[in-house]
């Protein structure tokens, strides 16, 4: 009995310490927003500086995945087709959401509504008519969440 009783144990003991794997599609999920994410942000910092004095207030909280393809879609939403070289990085913007789209309607059971639009964004969006100005800040500020994003990409997984 004692013996049944200590085998018992251990095993709970190596169950609590060892951590599930991540399933394959997650991590190739994971594996394929992160390729995304870095040519990204490599195509905006080779064609895109911020101009001297943009100082843009801290990038969006990651909350899951609605907010990452809300607070994308709302920038891409706001970059001017008319400012040239932009129309490689909207498509770019726009693969990258649609495929977290996608992913989040085939792998999360429940659907959240997607959340309110960020204060930043929402700022952005009032001042459309200074169309170039408004598409390099929400250039500079899609810049800057994918480099959070990048670090956090276990948010992904949060439906």
């Amino acid at each position: 009995m004692d013996y049944t009783l200590a085998l018992l144990f251990s095993l709970t003991l190596v169950s609590l310490c060892t951590a599930a794997p991540l399933p394959v599609e997650v991590v190739k999920m994971k594996s394929k927003v992160k390729w995304m994410a870095e040519q990204l942000v490599v195509r905006l910092d080779k064609d895109f500086q911020a101009p001297p004095g943009l100082r843009l207030s801290p990038p969006a909280d990651l909350d899951g995945l609605p907010s990452i393809v809300t607070v994308l879609e709302g920038y891409n939403s706001l970059i001017s087709d008319s400012l040239s070289r932009v129309s490689q990085i909207k498509f770019e913007i726009s693969s990258l959401t649609g495929y977290l789209s996608q992913w989040r309607q085939g792998h999360c059971s429940e659907q959240q509504p997607k959340p309110s639009v960020l204060e930043p964004l929402q700022k952005l969006q009032s001042r459309k008519e200074f169309i170039h100005t408004v598409t390099i800040e929400a250039l500079m500020r899609v810049k800057e969440f994918l480099n959070l994003l990048l670090k956090n990409l276990d948010q992904l997984e949060t439906c």
